[in-house]
């Protein structure tokens, strides 16, 4: 009695279609699909565009000539694609001391004293203004005649320099700029960590003698591992892409001595010097095999990291 029961209640029930009887697992997919399809036609597909463009020769106008991995050899040989090559070396190692010191001003500032929100704005600050406006603001303050520095440096009796003329130093002054909006963010980044911070292992640690750098090493920093992340993906994208404070502070001057790989592509592939789209693409190939490696080795660390939890 009771399986036909069964039998007729099935029977009676509706069908439902296909969407129904997998609507759990479709929604998601549904939800996922426009930023999925955003991704695939701006990022990915570029992506193999530029690596099919740097096997050809082309002016961006006229036919393409096959020409394998020519672009790829011609910049073996290449003097100003070497130097490029070591500045951004040198704006990775360097732009990271965005994140210490981002971090070391959080701390300062995620404390309740008089005056903390004025503080809070004015470290916020280099944040919200343009790459440009900060390219100008230091070519102003590196300026030989009346900038701010060499009146400083002048006040100790050391004699005038020219920071973005001298082949040697302008690397290392562009970095200067580029790190005062970076450590701003790494500083907001730290400072929405800290909010999260589990108060009760504070007081724990407190309990059992921590203070000092202690509590910082071993309590504050390993709860702050998202942040830093997130901090050390950004700064080193940024360090690699920095295109707009060398193109307002020296054009890539003196000499060509302050390219970068991201200006050195822009000059072959599309400024008066260049209109070679192939070669230009090998050098953001380049550039971008460099970002992957970083970045993959970041977010292997932290997978490694959440499978032994």
């Amino acid at each position: 009695m009771a399986n036909a029961a069964l039998t007729d209640m099935r029977a009676i029930e509706p069908k439902r279609g296909w969407y129904k009887r997998n609507e759990i697992a479709i929604t998601p997919w549904l939800f996922l699909a426009p930023a999925i399809l955003f991704f695939l036609f701006y990022v990915i597909i570029p992506i193999y565009q530029s690596f099919a463009l740097s096997l050809y020769s082309w002016d961006g106008l006229g036919e393409r000539t096959f020409v394998g991995m020519g672009n790829y050899t011609e910049l073996l040989d290449d003097r100003a694609f070497e130097v490029s090559l070591w500045n951004n070396f040198k704006w990775l190692l360097l732009y990271l001391l965005a994140i210490p010191g981002g971090l070391f001003i959080a701390l300062f500032l995620n404390q309740t004293v008089v005056g903390i929100r004025l503080y809070k704005s004015l470290f916020f600050f280099p944040f919200v203004i343009s790459q440009v406006v900060v390219g100008l603001v230091f070519t102003w303050f590196y300026d030989p005649t009346f900038g701010l520095l060499n009146t400083m440096i002048g006040w100790v009796g050391l004699g005038p320099i020219n920071v973005l003329g001298d082949p040697t130093m302008v690397t290392y002054g562009i970095i200067a700029a580029g790190l005062w909006p970076q450590t701003a963010y790494c500083m907001i980044l730290y400072l929405t960590g800290l909010n999260a911070v589990d108060p009760e292992q504070v007081e724990a640690a407190r309990l059992d003698g921590a203070k000092g750098w202690k509590m910082l090493w071993y309590v504050i920093i390993p709860q702050l591992k998202p942040a830093t992340f997130i901090a050390f993906v950004v700064t080193i994208i940024g360090a690699l892409r920095s295109f707009d404070l060398i193109s307002i502070m020296t054009n890539g001057g003196p000499f060509g001595q302050s390219r970068v790989l991201s200006f050195y592509m822009f000059e072959k592939a599309l400024s008066e010097y260049g209109f070679r789209m192939g070669y230009g693409a090998a050098i953001a190939v380049v550039l971008f095999l460099i970002m992957l490696c970083f970045i993959a080795y970041f977010l292997w660390s932290m997978w490694k990291e959440e499978k032994v939890r």
